[in-house]
């Protein structure tokens, strides 16, 4: 999987153990995160998403007309490390629509839909997004920090749901396009922080947030083996850890963008030394923190960035 870190590949393994022993945590949920969904009907349409992100954005799309399982929807469960179980299984065999991130972020899915002999229409964000790796690197795969791919997966939901329940297929076009038109304040948003602080660098823990970054005209000078040695799940070297800190104490970014979800005591010792310079931190996190639905996450996230910048 080029694209993948070898923590990517410890949580497939960790779903292929889980589903041969029966065992494992369960961290299933029937809500993506805002709780504000209708009550659901008993017709509603069994869909399954891979984490609560897509989980709330496909709700907001079908309303009551679908009943939803998050697989990952714990805000302290680390998606890299989760480990799926058989009531995941059980809930992908009853279901006519699937949302994976794709891009190796979430294979664990594919497995389950192979076991089950499933014949729900699967969604696969980053084949949506039509996003690419680029030469001599790696596909960044978080695409739902791009506000342009979640539009076009909005419109993938909609009709998927649309062919799983044709009657109800112009309510879930007109759900989705409320939802599109939500999107465009955020990129007005990064537009804004561009506009302001456009070539400014910043620094990052992961590449989970970088199209966001980039949205926004923002310069990423983090080294690259430090980033990628932390989505890997591997070992800084000392050289790239003291060129990374001295990002910090020579003031050369305005802030630190910071996954919350895979810290560590490299991760950990960048926060302090931009705590120390006094350079903003601005969290980020790769699931729904709890109480928000996905427009009111995304808000926060580039308010943040543009407030740390703004300091």
């Amino acid at each position: 999987m080029p694209t993948s870190s070898s923590r990517h590949l410890a949580l497939i393994a960790g779903a292929s153990l889980a589903l041969l022993t029966g065992c494992g945590n369960s961290s299933d949920s029937g809500s993506g995160g805002s709780g504000s969904q209708s009550p659901v009907s008993s017709s509603a349409i069994p869909v399954v998403a891979s984490t609560n992100v897509y989980g709330d954005i496909v709700e907001q799309i079908g309303g009551s007309k679908v009943d939803v399982t998050s697989v990952i929807s714990d805000p302290d469960q680390d998606p890299h490390s989760y480990e799926a179980n058989t009531q995941n299984q059980l809930a992908l065999s009853k279901a006519k629509v699937v949302i994976e991130n794709g891009g190796g972020y979430d294979d664990f899915i594919d497995r389950m839909l192979k076991s089950s002999n499933s014949s729900a229409e699967v969604i696969n964000a980053v084949k949506v997004s039509g996003k690419t790796a680029p030469k001599g690197g790696e596909l960044n795969e978080h695409v739902w920090y791009d506000f342009p791919t979640v539009a076009k997966i909005a419109d993938s939901m909609a009709a998927a749901l649309g062919k799983a329940d044709p009657g109800a297929a112009a309510t879930f076009t007109k759900n989705a396009d409320a939802f599109k038109a939500k999107l465009k304040p955020l990129e007005a948003k990064e537009a804004q922080i561009k506009k302001a602080h456009g070539g400014e660098a910043v620094a990052i823990t992961e590449p989970v947030p970088l199209y966001m970054i980039d949205a926004s005209g923002l310069v990423d000078k983090t080294p690259a083996a430090f980033s990628e040695a932390i989505e890997e799940g591997d070992d800084v070297s000392p050289k790239i850890l003291q060129d990374t800190l001295a990002l910090f104490s020579g003031k050369e970014v305005k802030a630190l963008v910071y996954n919350q979800q895979t810290s560590g005591p490299q991760t950990e010792k960048s926060e302090a030394a931009a705590k120390a310079a006094g350079i903003p931190v601005v969290p980020v996190t790769e699931t729904l923190p709890q109480g928000k639905d996905y427009l009111g996450w995304m808000t926060a996230n580039v308010d943040a960035l543009a407030g740390a910048l703004d300091k």
